[in-house]
């Protein structure tokens, strides 16, 4: 027990502000890679691959969900046996490997097909372009699978909760958090973008290739600084051996809860942190931690005895699925950015001067500066007022704060309709309906109000999320709880996918004619899509905000130590956090 003491004890020497700049150089690179690689994809697979609109962001749609999926498998990696530093160091190997692959074919010209002529239609990117591609594709998944639900955590690991002077540092990281990544995002969709339109694609692509080199390079070296937490075994086993203990035992009836088994010892691996306690919801999975003669209480079968800290670990999952699931939608609305509303920009005035115009993949850049400009707001001027009013050290609960993101999307996506209309209206005013190619006269600048609304909405949501799924997550299963903010996204695309699918499908007329048409948005009726978004959005709201109001917080048993009247006299105190306080 000594032993464990002060190994405890050392590794809280490591870690702490002094990892920032390596966590954080390591995402900047990293973020300045992964967007330099994806923003500007839809061009490349229209303008390079010639593939039809629907297509392209459909293939783009579908790397997005599965990117964010595979981090469920990164997260069963690192939870279980690699730990979140080596899954983080491998996961960047892969990542650097699609990276390549993908500049090399645009490099290569016999790897694209041959560039439009304009007195012949576009040749499409063959069987074997189109395999490079989606290998590239796959191999940057695998990255996003180790690196995604891990690097948030790892770097949130840094501060020890149980020290109060690093306790309250854990929120504000997650606010400087993304607004580092904010920053590098925002150097991507400019300078990387105006490179890739302007100057190749092979130096567009390249210099993301060479800052994920430097990603990995800067994370490496500060592993002698990080403060390392070793793996507690698979949480995904031990949630379903309570599932299985609890139908085993199906047929008992807890008695009284205090009666429930308990072990400090067998649970110290996974609750460092603090000891999940009993909670009366689900009390079902109560039966997995009924005591009967036939269960060794000393060396217990998980498959048939669970501690009520582990049955509370699936607890808050299943708790904090309604409130995972009311995401999808507000990314399903933000997914339209880097497809049609991207194809909208291309169809604009973006003239700043003569000679200079912005690049249709830059108009992303309003909703970055948007999202910085918030998340620094909020961070120093909101959250001090906030402060005086409710009390909590974050100013206002992450559900509050995501509440107020899913109203300003549900608001960026109804505004974007409107602006569409404006703009089809300038084509068919200027006669330049039937042309699209044709740029209308009509500022791109109308799309800032959508743009901008998203990125406020993602300042509020997103973080808001991010935050909720690591507080609310036992502790054990900070990289699963990550993954899970991840998996948000991956569903969020897939539905953007389903619905463009269905809507180029049912809305099709005889003319051949629809909603959403391959070549000419002109012809289409792109508001009607922003609209069913919107009235998907308001459904969705009403849902989370039930979800929320019945939500109920994570109750902790948390250990520390405090000093006593004697400076060599320490003593165990222990403090129940109730959700009021969070």
């Amino acid at each position: 027990m000594e032993r464990t003491e002060n190994r405890n004890h050392e590794r809280r020497k490591k870690g702490g502000l002094v990892t920032m700049p390596f966590i954080f150089a390591n995402e900047a690179c990293e973020k300045l890679a992964v967007v330099g690689f994806n923003a500007n994809m839809i061009s490349y697979l229209t303008g390079q691959l010639h593939l039809p609109l629907t297509e392209a962001a459909n293939t783009l749609t579908n790397f997005g969900g599965t990117a964010s999926l595979t981090p469920l498998l990164g997260a069963f990696v690192s939870d279980s046996f690699a730990g979140k530093f080596w899954t983080i160091s491998l996961a960047s190997i892969f990542y650097q490997l699609g990276f390549i692959l993908l500049t090399v074919s645009a490099i290569l010209p016999q790897l694209r097909p041959p560039p439009c002529t304009g007195e012949e239609p576009c040749q499409e990117a063959n069987g074997g372009q189109l395999a490079i591609l989606y290998v590239s594709l796959i191999l940057s998944a695998i990255g996003s699978g180790g690196i995604r639900p891990c690097v948030v955590a790892f770097g949130a690991e840094q501060f020890d909760e149980s020290d109060p002077k690093q306790s309250t540092k854990t929120w504000t990281y997650f606010n400087w958090y993304y607004f580092v990544m904010g920053a590098a995002i925002l150097v991507a969709v400019t300078l990387l973008i105006y490179i890739q339109d302007n100057v190749g694609w092979g130096l567009g692509l390249g210099i993301p290739t060479v800052a994920m080199l430097i990603s990995i390079i800067t994370f490496m070296a500060g592993y002698p600084l990080y403060r390392h937490l070793d793996p507690s075994g698979s949480p995904f086993t031990r949630l379903v051996q309570v599932g299985v203990a609890a139908f085993r035992k199906r047929k008992m009836n807890v008695a009284d809860s205090k009666l429930l088994y308990q072990n400090d010892e067998l649970d110290a691996p996974i609750s460092l942190g603090g000891k999940l306690i009993h909670t009366e919801q689900m009390k079902f999975l109560d039966k997995a931690a009924i005591v009967t003669e036939e269960d060794n209480v000393k060396s217990p079968d998980p498959w048939r005895l669970n501690t009520v800290h582990r049955v509370e670990e699936l607890k808050s999952l299943i708790r904090m699925g309604p409130i995972w699931a009311s995401g999808i939608i507000l990314i399903t609305a933000y997914a339209q950015q880097g497809t049609f509303s991207l194809q909208q920009a291309k169809t604009m005035n973006r003239h700043l001067s003569h000679s200079f115009q912005i690049p249709a993949g830059s108009m992303s850049v309003f909703t970055i500066l948007s999202m910085l400009s918030t998340t620094a707001f909020y961070d120093r001027i909101f959250i001090p007022i906030a402060r005086r009013f409710t009390g909590l050290d974050r100013g206002i609960s992450f559900l509050h704060r995501m509440g107020i993101g899913f109203v300003i999307s549900t608001f960026a996506t109804l505004v974007a309709g409107f602006v569409e209309m404006k703009r089809k209206n300038a084509a068919f005013s200027h006669g330049l309906a039937d042309h699209s190619q044709a740029t209308i006269p009509i500022s791109v600048f109308w799309l800032l109000p959508q743009y901008c609304l998203h990125g406020v909405a993602e300042a509020f949501m997103s973080i808001g999320h991010m935050e909720f799924f690591y507080d609310q997550s036992p502790e054990s299963m900070r990289s699963t709880a990550m993954a899970l903010f991840w998996a948000v996204v991956s569903v969020g695309n897939y539905v953007s996918t389903l619905l463009v699918t269905l809507i180029h499908k049912f809305t099709r007329r005889p003319d051949g004619s629809n909603w959403l048409p391959d070549n000419n948005l002109n012809k289409g009726k792109l508001e009607y899509f922003y609209w069913l978004i919107t009235i998907l959005q308001l459904i969705n709201l009403v849902f989370y905000l039930w979800c929320a109001k019945r939500y109920t917080y994570k109750p902790i048993q948390v250990h520390s130590k405090s000093d006593s009247s004697s400076s060599d006299e320490k003593e165990e105190r222990e403090e129940v956090e109730l959700a009021s306080k969070v």
